[in-house]
């Protein structure tokens, strides 16, 4: 794949430089460059050895994570990888960094436990791969060299690509939503643009742990006409309602009484994804058995295909991310390779397909 990866770690752990090396440099096409101890020594070093990816731990003493990751993406933009501790608080960082431009997190504190050392490593190795490969990886630099703002600015349609297949209106009852690697900045991007009368219940599967469901459905709430919330027992999917699948646990759907309403539980643990847009799209068109506007984004791996095929089977319509505008364009690129996409179009178009496919 030509030559080595060079990453740059910046951890004020010995014991996390040392690991995430490790890890790294179990692959042979990434090679460790350097590391560095703070925020303001990572700096230095980017500026003097031009890594292709640099891990940035969150709280360092002398200059921290977010403020380093904040310089960096003005003066010298690259993809940076936040490691971050799942905790609330945690949680809520690694959201403000990913804000700032970061291009994902992996957690910190499987790190220290020796069970999950192989999947972290898997993890972190995968992620540092893909993103580097990434084709639309310069594009989204450049966008971030001339964007202040990912959320507030206004909508305006892509002025040169234009949605690729029929958009279709059809009698749906529901939309379900598949994302992954750079997922947080996309939703924040369409979610607080779709309207507040827009007439279908919204179900969102985004690949992160426990509390990062919570603080990302806390703050897309804040910024939309749509009520989010992390997804309880009893949910029911309803106009005005956005329900983001818990991290760690399945949201699936029981259909009583007329309503369709949500469930969260652990079963099947067999799935390489917890929670699984596969398990939530099946749930979904087999509950619902009803067309379904099913939306596959950024993010790796296939998760959501099957799910997909699901809706498909029902009379649904599927819109898939385009490559140029995902952080990693995997999971819409499984969608398209399999024929299952009726459109696909970049991120910024999301609200105005939905609103013609509702007729608004």
């Amino acid at each position: 794949m030509g030559r080595q990866i060079h990453v740059l770690v910046v951890d004020d752990s010995a014991f996390m430089r040392k690991s995430l090396s490790m890890m790294l440099e179990s692959d042979p096409d990434i090679k460790v460059i350097a590391t560095a101890r703070d925020g303001k020594e990572g700096i230095e070093k980017i500026r003097q050895l031009h890594p292709d990816i640099v891990t940035m731990d969150i709280e360092m003493p002398v200059m921290d994570g977010l403020t380093a990751l904040g310089i960096i993406m003005k003066e010298m933009p690259l993809p940076v990888l936040m490691v971050s501790s799942l905790t609330t608080e945690g949680a809520q960082a690694t959201l403000d960094a990913l804000a700032l431009g970061a291009v994902d997190f992996i957690p910190k504190e499987l790190s220290y436990v020796s069970l999950d050392i192989v999947k972290i490593k898997q993890e972190l190795v995968t992620k540092v791969r893909e993103i580097v490969h990434s084709r639309s990886l310069s594009f989204r630099l450049q966008r971030i060299r001339s964007s202040t703002s990912h959320v507030t600015a206004p909508y305006t349609p892509s002025p040169v690509k234009k949605p690729t297949g029929k958009i279709e209106k059809r009698d749906y009852r529901a939309v379900v939503l598949g994302i992954s690697t750079g997922g947080p900045m996309a939703l924040l991007q369409i979610i607080p643009r779709i309207p507040g009368n827009f007439p279908l219940g919204i179900a969102i599967v985004q690949h992160m742990p426990p509390h990062f469901t919570q603080s990302m459905s806390a703050r897309l709430d804040g910024l939309s006409a749509l009520h989010v919330k992390e997804a309880e027992d009893g949910d029911m999917v309803v106009p005005g309602l956005v329900v983001v699948a818990p991290g760690g646990r399945h949201m699936v759907f029981d259909r009583s009484g007329g309503a369709l309403r949500v469930k969260i539980v652990d079963e099947p643990k067999d799935v390489l994804y917890h929670p699984s847009a596969d398990v939530m799209m099946k749930s979904a068109a087999e509950a619902m058995n009803a067309p379904l506007i099913g939306l596959i984004m950024t993010g790796m791996g296939k998760d959501g295909l099957e799910g997909l095929k699901a809706i498909k089977k029902k009379n649904g319509f599927v819109v898939a991310q385009d490559e140029e505008s995902c952080v990693v364009y995997g999971m819409p690129k499984a969608a398209v390779d399999e024929g299952v996409a009726d459109a696909v179009a970049p991120l910024t178009d999301f609200p105005k397909i939905l609103n013609q496919l509702v007729g608004l």
